[in-house]
């Protein structure tokens, strides 16, 4: 007797991951066409949170934390999210959602849209390198390049 114990057949067998039809209806989360977005800040201190984008073009939009600003960040993405999926329901093309998040004098959350800041970028991958704070701004000072 070798000490080892049997595996049991179930426990071998490859488990597959279906998702379900239903849950709340969302835009992509990803795009390789153009998006507009804007900066997210603190509305205390004014650190940068984050960023939300759109794109018409892939009915895409999401919201990108900044690395830097960790879990703050991170956990001020459900109040950005839960407005897109809000938009979403209602049958708001991306673009409209995101113009009515950067003009809401008062989101909830403790981020709001730092002024000015709504640009457009090359791609959803350019904001994300914005996120992550390894962008370069764009000829003409026009948003992140990656």
């Amino acid at each position: 007797m070798t000490g080892e114990r049997p595996i049991k057949p179930r426990l071998a067998e490859d488990m597959w991951f279906e998702e379900a039809p239903g849950g709340p209806p969302r835009y992509r989360d990803r795009t390789d066409k153009p998006v507009q977005y804007f900066t997210v800040v603190d509305k205390q201190g004014g650190a940068v949170l984050g960023y939300v984008w759109a794109g018409d073009e892939d009915d895409a939009a999401a919201y990108q934390p900044r690395h830097a600003a960790g879990g703050r960040g991170i956990n001020e993405g459900i109040s950005w999210i839960t407005g897109l999926r809000e938009a979403k329901a209602r049958g708001v093309r991306p673009s409209q959602a995101l113009a009515e998040l950067y003009d809401d004098p008062e989101p909830g959350g403790r981020g709001r849209p730092l002024p000015g800041s709504l640009t457009d970028a090359p791609h959803a991958a350019a904001v994300e390198t914005l996120a992550q704070g390894r962008s370069r701004t764009l000829p003409g000072g026009t948003g992140p390049e990656a």
